[in-house]
């Protein structure tokens, strides 16, 4: 058994983490289900061990921090998360304790939407304000954001002093689909999950972004009326419904923790044709008075649950497996499926990861799986039903060679993965020019897989450089309408034009060489002054750059090594592509020499802007705390990396500390 204060410290990481993800960048990393077993696994070990729990433990607080763009305000009411329950006997043990401390306590169940949780407050009947959970007790004003979601009323005919309400705001199956069909026409990423995408659309600075990808709410609490009194939850929503507001649909009212279970079950067995997402029921006690009676523990109130639901798995049959080559020619085998209905989408295929997955799971062509989606995103194969295996079937084996273009396959030094070592694979060219146009590297807005397939298949371009010459082929691009009508042929060569002045961080990252990321090109630009010095750079001379090892080095002169390469980006300065590094302009040597590790929330800045000035000022950041950190940077709720600080001794700056830093040109007080 692990040691109680390790898995702590891990899990104190691992929700920090996820908590980032979700809250504040809207990309989670698991599914919800999988986060609320984490942290009821937390507040469990807390429990037994009281004397290991830190100050800054996640499970007194609800997430992630606000973000900088938007304006703080503070909760009236904290936004409090709910207590987890994963089981029947989780419920029944609920039900029954509420039941034996207040025998007359009638439940209300109803479902819990899975959006984003926003507090309205309204004053003489007229919208306020309008606020994201934050932590709980501060959150983001997207009050002009919600003047756009059609079901927020901008005026109610009761017209109280003051009256603020809890709701959640969500994406509708239609929205959905219309968001990704323009992002599929824009050359955009599609998006994957309805609750991120309605979370990040309610960030967006631009409310006219908000109204056209068509937001609804759900008002589920009524947390504040002045000068009205309510005598139950459920009279609670039907006034918030008389006033216009839509509340959840079906609630149920139930005495018995058999009555609570079979309405959880009615509304599992609803969720997946419903119009928006649902990830559990909700049990709350109905009397108001109960509720106070009742009270709250130090992290959750005592008269409410949150039932979660199991990630959703379906049985289907792996009807073949295939492998896709990559950009880096890396070879993935694919599971083909039997198109089966999971968690909103038809899954017709998922990844098998490399040769030692499908062994480990004993996966062949022709057998039942259980599939699911992991985050509710990405189809998994979980397991083989081995008593529904047909007889004959065998162990699939990797091809020794490409199955594009036939060249032989190479496996990587640790074996895990097999690569293409064809130099002109069209799969790989293919993949390789929608990386290099996509966002994170040349970043040409609008240029998207689906414009690189036409103009490849089309014979109009081979490799990067092609890409500079597209404005001399404008009309036959307009004639020949692969890309789109003349406005969009356009605005495609005006974005190509404008990345010719990209810094080369940008061009470096584009290219694809295999392990080397965003990160590695912006070192690789600090480093150097142009594209041609890195290219001439010997594998010891990279091996100095912070954080490059032998590996990313051997990996990097071996791609400049080779003439082709070379000749790539001698076609790319012709066509007018810049070559030279501009991360040096503007900057200083104040913390020449020094890391920094950024941790918490800062009051007056992003960790994004407070890295972007220690890079201007000649430092650098880093991910994780050590004995080579010269200084830890810590905000509101600093998690791990402040308590590892601490035992190393690496001193520690709060904001203040820090900017002043700055201002004395590196010189400690």
């Amino acid at each position: 058994m692990m040691d109680p204060k390790e898995r702590m410290d891990e899990l104190y990481a691992l929700i920090d983490r996820y908590n980032k993800l979700y809250y504040e960048e809207d990309d989670p990393e698991v599914s919800d289900y999988e986060y609320d077993r984490l942290s009821v696994e937390l507040r469990r070990l807390e429990e037994g061990y009281p004397s290991l729990v830190r100050p800054d433990t996640p499970s007194r607080r609800v997430g992630g921090g606000v973000k900088r763009a938007l304006r703080k305000v503070a909760h009236d009411v904290p936004v409090i998360s709910l207590q987890d329950a994963f089981s029947k006997e989780e419920v029944d043990t609920f039900v029954e304790r509420v039941r034996k401390e207040l025998p007359g306590a009638v439940f209300v169940v109803e479902r819990k939407i899975d959006g984003l949780t926003l507090v309205l407050r309204y004053r003489k009947g007229v919208l306020e304000e309008a606020i994201t959970r934050g932590d709980g007790l501060v959150g983001e004003s997207v009050y002009e954001n919600a003047l756009a979601v059609r079901s927020i009323p901008r005026q109610i005919p009761e017209a109280l002093d003051y009256l603020e309400i809890r709701g959640e705001v969500y994406m509708s199956s239609e929205s959905f689909a219309a968001a990704n069909e323009q992002q599929a026409l824009s050359g955009g990423k599609m998006y994957q999950n309805r609750r991120n995408s309605a979370a990040g659309t309610m960030r967006q600075l631009d409310p006219e972004i908000v109204a056209r990808r068509g937001l609804d709410f759900f008002a589920f609490n009524l947390e504040i009326a002045q000068d009205r009194a309510f005598a139950s939850h459920t009279e609670t929503l039907q006034w918030l419904e008389a006033q216009g507001f839509v509340v959840s649909p079906d609630y149920q009212r139930a005495v018995t923790a058999r009555e609570v279970w079979a309405a959880i079950q009615d509304i599992a067995a609803k969720r997946h044709s419903l119009n928006y997402p649902l990830d559990g029921a909700v049990v709350k006690v109905d009397d108001l008075a109960m509720r106070l009676q009742l009270g709250m523990t130090s992290k959750v109130p005592r008269w409410a649950i949150a039932y979660k639901y199991a990630p959703e798995q379906r049985e289907t049959v792996l009807e073949d497996i295939t492998v896709q080559v990559g950009r880096t020619g890396r070879m993935t085998p694919l599971a083909r499926l039997r198109p089966v209905r999971l968690a909103e989408t038809t899954v017709t295929r998922a990844t098998l990861h490399n040769q030692d997955y499908m062994d480990a799971k004993d996966i062949r062509i022709g057998d039942t799986v259980l599939v699911q989606k992991a985050g509710d995103i990405i189809p998994e194969v979980v397991n083989v039903v081995a008593e529904k295996r047909p007889p004959g079937t065998a162990r699939f084996v990797m091809p020794a060679r490409c199955p594009v273009c036939g060249s032989p396959a190479a496996a990587e030094a640790d074996g895990a993965h097999l690569y293409c070592t064809g130099e002109r694979c069209p799969a790989k060219d293919s993949r390789s020019l929608a990386y290099f146009v996509s966002k994170d590297a040349m970043n040409l807005e609008g240029f998207g897989p689906m414009a690189v397939e036409a103009l490849i298949s089309e014979g109009h371009i081979r490799d990067a450089a092609d890409i500079y010459h597209l404005k001399e082929q404008r009309e036959a691009l307009i004639e020949k309408g692969i890309i789109g009508k003349q406005k969009s042929v356009d605005s495609i060569l005006e974005a190509i034009e404008r990345s010719k002045e990209n810094d080369i961080d940008r061009l470096i990252t584009g290219l694809g060489i295999r392990n080397v990321g965003r990160q590695s090109a912006k070192t690789l630009a600090e480093g150097y002054g142009s594209l041609y010095q890195i290219m001439d750079a010997s594998k010891e001379e990279l091996m100095q750059l912070p954080d490059f090892g032998e590996v990313v080095a051997g990996d990097l002169t071996d791609y400049f090594r080779q003439e082709k390469n070379r000749a790539l980006i001698r076609r790319l300065a012709e066509a007018g592509v810049n070559m030279d590094s501009r991360a040096k302009e503007g900057r200083s040597d104040t913390f020449a020499g020094k890391t920094f590790v950024l941790t918490g929330t800062l009051a007056g800045m992003s960790r994004q802007e407070a890295g972007a000035l220690i890079e201007k000022a000649g430092g650098k950041t880093s991910s994780s705390v050590s004995a080579k950190t010269d200084y830890v940077v810590a905000g509101e709720a600093a998690g791990s990396k402040l308590t590892k600080a601490q035992e190393l001794g690496v001193q520690i700056l709060d904001e203040e500390a820090f900017l002043l830093l700055m201002a004395r040109g590196g010189q400690e007080v």
